[in-house]
């Protein structure tokens, strides 16, 4: 799964969520280093933080994706319709093993991971070698060949 934000104090939020991940999702395996990037999608003077961690989980993608639409509630997600804002915190499912769905309310794998330089770097880090389940591209791969010309600097924490 894919985390970020970039209102409020970055850091608390970051330890927020990781008890949040912790206590409701199940437990988190293996995290990327955190990455500063800019807002993609949408103009904001904040930078965000993001990281990618692989968590082992019990809940089915719905279940999973309920539970983390209630973590983002109590960070204060509002879903814009009209695109992409400014918020504390963001959760997004990549993948789910090699599961591939797409429905009304949740599609696996993510559409946007070989687009967005703030999914492939942290994921290219510690999963490298991940073949994407439709695509048929590593991380590597996806990240060697990504349009997005974003500037992603590791924070030091």
């Amino acid at each position: 799964m894919g985390i970020g934000g970039n209102t409020g104090n970055k850091h608390d939020n970051f330890d927020k969520v990781y008890t949040f991940i912790k206590n409701e999702l199940g437990d988190i395996i293996k995290r990327s280093s955190v990455y500063e990037t800019p807002p993609w999608g949408f103009q904001s003077d904040e930078n965000f933080w993001n990281q990618i961690l692989v968590i082992e989980t019990g809940f089915s993608p719905e279940e999973l994706l309920q539970k983390i639409a209630e973590i983002e509630n109590w960070f204060g997600r509002i879903r814009e319709k009209s695109g992409y804002i400014s918020r504390k915190m963001d959760i997004d499912i990549l993948y789910f093993d090699e599961l591939v769905l797409n429905n009304e309310k949740l599609t696996i794998p993510h559409p946007q991971i070989a687009n967005r330089l703030f999914v492939l770097v942290p994921l290219a880090e510690i999963a490298p070698d991940f073949v994407h389940p439709t695509l048929r591209l590593t991380s590597l791969q996806m990240l060697e060949n990504c349009p997005d010309s974003s500037v992603i600097k590791m924070v030091e924490l």
